[in-house]
């Protein structure tokens, strides 16, 4: 701890804009860890180069976690019930491990060399890659309210995947990794021009009782847009309302998750989690939060699981706003009522402190959910919802309640030709985290986006697609409507 100590003394120099690069891994990495940098510290949002640097090392200890095992590449990962565990897992149980231990993420959809052989050799390693082009014609490309310009733009968006064991199904071990680069040239304003990445890791592990999963994931983004690995197949449905305008910044998702068994009813989860906005504009205000949870766990049958906790964290954002707390109390459910529907729901209520008791406590429901249906081959319809609270980069002083709900339905016809449409509406509600100051900001958000794709061949699509997208906030200044219409294929190595 002394060592620790002396490595963060060493960047907590007198520059006001100095900060400890340590702190994000012992943060997330374990609770115990906290006290080595204090909470005031934490609110000095650590230098770029040194959180990248650091994001680096994070992931690299995490692969090595995955991989550490000899023999990897020809190693068959066994079941539990056929490993040294000294408690066989039913299947319902370990059904029930893999809703809770995994994010809700529909993938990227393409050919993964080598996937055949996935159920036979787990652990082989796999590889993929997509090459996707987009031809698109948009009236707003800036999202603002007025004086709209309009523009054609193409982008290039190839998808990279490498990976170990069962990376498709995600079921039994396996360790991959999606890079997610985009370049877009503008036709007439090639100063909005941009190259931008998304770098997407995850993996699983299981210990016999001990299951753990990894989630890191780092997006570069430069333009009007949130971009991630689970979105990638419907971009523009995901503007930045806070900002609404054309911004360069990164994200950095972290969620390491653990499942224990106890016995064949129940099983102890926890995870630790945190997600980070830093913006490179000096006029927008950085933040980031850490979290932990920890949830007892009932296998009421095969289809139901429930589940009682709670969680905690550390909200930190750029002064001159204050840092805040926060827990929540929450419950679980998963159920799978056959093959063709399943349902998962996180909620509960959360509680959250304000620095220096800048003002009342706020409470606020939180919740998640995920619901797929699948009727009949080729028809999927899928259900998702949000409710959370964010730090607005944008209004200093505020934060915002953010609810979202969105809907997919896709149906194939003929086996080669895919009719689809997604819809969604999010509201973001503001209120002040200082006494003295009022908030009056409050955002509606729709969009929908109607599509069809053509399966020309195994390896090569071609599809068309509209998109509405519409804000309507009480500062006008906010509000704005865009209309998109785009043309993409994909190849697929």
């Amino acid at each position: 701890m002394l060592m620790l100590e002396a490595i963060c003394a060493r960047f907590n120099r007198p520059n006001p804009d100095s900060r400890c690069p340590f702190r994000p891994l012992f943060l997330q990495s374990s609770a115990f860890l906290m006290p080595v940098c204090a909470p005031s510290m934490i609110s000095r949002l650590f230098m770029r180069s040194d959180s990248v640097r650091l994001r680096v090392i994070l992931i690299t200890m995490a692969a090595l976690l995955f991989v550490i095992r000899p023999s990897l590449a020809q190693e068959v990962v066994t079941s539990p019930s056929e490993s040294d565990a000294p408690t066989s897992y039913s299947s319902s149980t370990q059904s029930a491990l893999q809703s809770f231990a995994q994010p809700t993420n529909p993938g990227v959809h393409y050919v993964l060399h080598g996937a055949s052989d996935v159920s036979s050799e787990p652990r082989r390693f796999q590889y993929g890659l997509q090459l996707a082009f987009r031809g698109v014609y948009d009236d707003n490309i800036n999202i603002t309210n007025t004086g709209h310009i309009s523009d054609y733009y193409f982008t290039f968006e190839p998808v990279l995947t490498l990976g170990f064991g069962d990376i498709d199904g995600q079921e039994n071990n396996y360790l991959r990794l999606d890079y997610l680069p985009a370049f877009s040239f503008f036709l007439d304003h090639s100063e909005n021009n941009a190259f931008q990445n998304v770098i997407d890791l995850r993996g699983l592990h299981s210990f016999g009782r001990l299951t753990l999963t990894l989630l890191e994931e780092v997006a570069i983004l430069d333009g009007t847009d949130l971009r991630s690995l689970s979105n990638q197949t419907s971009p523009g449905t995901n503007p930045n309302l806070d900002v609404a305008s054309r911004q360069q910044y990164q994200t950095y998702q972290t969620r390491l998750n653990a499942n224990y068994n106890l016995s064949g009813k129940t099983f102890l989860s926890g995870g630790i989690d945190s997600l980070i906005y830093d913006y490179n504009s000096s006029s927008l205000l950085s933040s980031g939060d850490v979290s932990g949870n920890l949830f007892i766990n009932y296998i009421y049958s095969d289809k139901l699981v429930v589940g009682l906790g709670g969680t905690g964290g550390y909200n930190f954002v750029e002064s001159p706003n204050p840092d805040e707390t926060f827990e929540q109390a929450n419950i679980r459910l998963s159920y799978r009522a056959t093959g063709k529907v399943a349902f998962n729901f996180s909620g509960g209520v959360e509680f959250r402190q304000f620095q220096d008791s800048s003002r009342d406590t706020y409470i606020s429901p939180v919740f998640e959910l995920s619901a797929i249906y699948t009727p009949f081959d080729g028809t999927a319809i899928v259900l998702t919802g949000t409710r959370r609270t964010y730090n607005s980069a944008v209004i200093g002083g505020q934060d915002f309640a953010g609810t979202n709900i969105a809907a997919s339905f896709r149906q194939r016809f003929l086996q080669r030709i895919y009719l689809g449409v997604i819809g969604g509406y999010d509201n973001s509600d503001y209120f002040s985290t200082v006494s003295s100051a009022s908030a009056n900001r409050v955002d509606d958000y729709y969009f929908i986006e109607p599509s069809v794709d053509v399966s020309i061949t195994r390896f090569w699509s071609f599809g068309a697609y509209y998109l509405h997208r519409q804000n309507d906030s009480s500062l006008s200044s906010f509000s704005f409507n865009d209309n998109q219409v785009g043309f993409r294929t994909a190849l697929v190595f």
